[in-house]
Formats: structure tokens, C-alpha cells, sequence
């Protein structure tokens, strides 16, 4: 237990809940290789969905990971590969295409590329309802009781936003958020963490300690952990040749994985 008592102080963790979960796994988290999960239809929704092995399965019965993308959506391969690796820790997941089809470019900065435009045609009138079909699909069609939502970036806001009163998921994590706002947070009624990256124009310095105090006032359990020598997209799209970022973004992903395990089986 002193392992994960010192990794927790490292993310910010209480010591209670790391000791109520096992430390970190390097066979859990891929960075590169092949999805093994795949592509379906559901209430009208493209879903990537990643099955736990059996094994691990049984250890976290009747939960699931409801992973929502950055713009960059289902194309891209860190996105799909850090949902199999939600699935190795144990939960069923699944990630919605938040964008039907049309996510943004592999580089918004290139030429031509609205940002604005993009996010304009992307608000939450249009994204609600894609997460909420893909809820129901959880909870109607599989039978899942506990839902984790999980976001990065774009899908950070969204993960706050289904933790709000009646919208189906239980517990929030947010890589990076972008967007967020004050309303969304102090909305929410289920335990929300965020990691957040040392250099990041959409949470600077201000907008962190501003979001910490409203995490507060929400009155809801919450966490907020910084990685040094991040930017934001992190918590997806680190650079994992370099071990200050590869050790960002597996901080992050381990940070989730406890946060969901303490509140669904402490």
C-alpha cells in the first residue's frame, strides 16, 4: 500500500482512496498499436465500443466509461486506443461520435479551418442529445447501472454537463476542459475531477483557481490535479517520447481510474 499511498500524493489523491486501488498497471495503457475494440450503430448514434476482458470484467460488474472525444473525435487513434485502455481497467466503454461523422481536421490550425464555425455547429443543442441517446443505449439496452463520463477537451464540458440532475451519468472526469462554463460546473450533483496541464491558453492560471472555486461551491466531492510540463491536449495527444509528458498523460488516465473505482466500489 505505501506505493500507492506515494503515487497518490504525486496526483493529489486522498491516501484512502489509493489504497482502495490497485497502482498503476503498465500492460493497462497503450499509446500506440492497433484498437481492439470496434465500430457500431445504436440509437442512431456510431459508438466505439471497447470490452473489458472477462477477467477484469467481473471485478467491475454492471459499470461502463462513457468516453467523450476532443474534436478530433473516433478518427483518431490516441482517442480509440485511450478507450481500450478505460476497457483493461476494467469498464465497459464507450465513446459516442460527438461529431456524426464530421470531427475536426488532424490540425486545427491549418489553413481553412474555421474554429469557431466548427464549434458553432458543434454546441451542446447538437451534442446533448448524441450523449444522451448513447446513455439510454447504457442504460435501457445493456443494463448498466453506474456510468463514468470521461472528456478531453472539447468532451471535458460534456462530462460535467451529464453529471447535472437528471442527466444519467454518476461521476466526472475532465482532461483539459475547454468551454466550460461557470453554470455547468456549479450545476453538477455527482463527484467531478479534472486534470489540468501547466500550460494551457483555454485554463490559465486564473480560470484553474476560478474553476477550484467553484468546484467548492457546488458542494459535491471534487479534485483538481496539475501536470508540470503539459500543454493542453495532454491527457490524448501527449508527446509520449518525452517521459514529462508520457507521465502526464498516464498520470491523468490513472487519476480517472481512481476517481471512478473510490466512488463506485469504496
Amino acid at each position: 500500500m505505501r506505493s500507492a499511498a506515494i503515487f497518490a500524493a504525486v496526483l493529489g489523491l486522498p491516501t484512502a482512496l489509493a489504497s482502495s486501488c490497485p497502482v498503476e498497471d503498465n500492460t493497462i495503457v497503450a499509446h500506440a498499436g492497433t484498437p481492439v475494440g470496434k465500430e457500431e450503430v445504436h440509437n442512431n448514434v456510431t459508438m466505439y465500443i471497447s470490452q473489458p476482458d472477462e477477467d477484469r470484467r467481473r471485478a467491475k460488474p454492471d459499470t461502463a466509461v462513457l468516453y467523450l472525444t476532443d474534436v478530433f473525435g473516433l478518427p483518431l487513434l490516441e482517442n480509440k486506443l485511450l478507450a481500450d485502455s478505460f476497457a483493461r481497467a476494467g469498464y465497459l466503454t464507450i465513446a459516442p461520435d460527438l461529431f456524426s461523422g464530421d470531427p475536426a481536421l488532424g490540425d486545427i490550425n491549418v489553413p481553412g479551418f474555421n474554429t469557431s464555425a466548427f464549434l458553432a455547429n458543434h454546441g451542446p443543442e447538437v451534442t446533448d442529445p448524441i450523449i444522451a441517446s448513447t446513455i439510454s443505449y447504457l442504460r435501457n439496452e445493456l443494463g448498466i447501472k453506474k456510468i463514468a463520463t470521461t472528456g478531453y477537451c472539447y468532451g471535458g464540458r460534456y462530462a460535467f454537463r451529464f453529471i447535472a440532475q437528471g442527466k444519467g451519468a454518476d461521476v466526472a472526469y475532465a482532461a483539459h476542459p475547454s468551454l466550460l462554463g461557470n453554470d455547468e460546473i456549479l450545476a453538477i450533483k455527482g463527484p467531478a475531477a479534472i486534470g489540468a496541464a501547466e500550460n494551457d491558453g483555454m485554463m490559465p492560471p486564473a480560470r484553474r483557481a476560478e474553476i477550484e472555486s467553484l468546484l467548492g461551491q457546488a458542494k459535491q466531492p471534487f479534485q483538481v490535479s496539475l501536470y508540470s510540463g503539459t500543454s493542453h491536449g495532454f491527457g490524448v495527444r501527449a508527446n509520449v517520447s518525452d517521459p514529462v509528458q508520457r507521465f502526464g498523460k498516464e498520470g491523468a488516465f490513472y487519476q480517472a481510474v481512481r476517481w471512478f473505482d473510490y466512488f463506485f466500489y469504496h
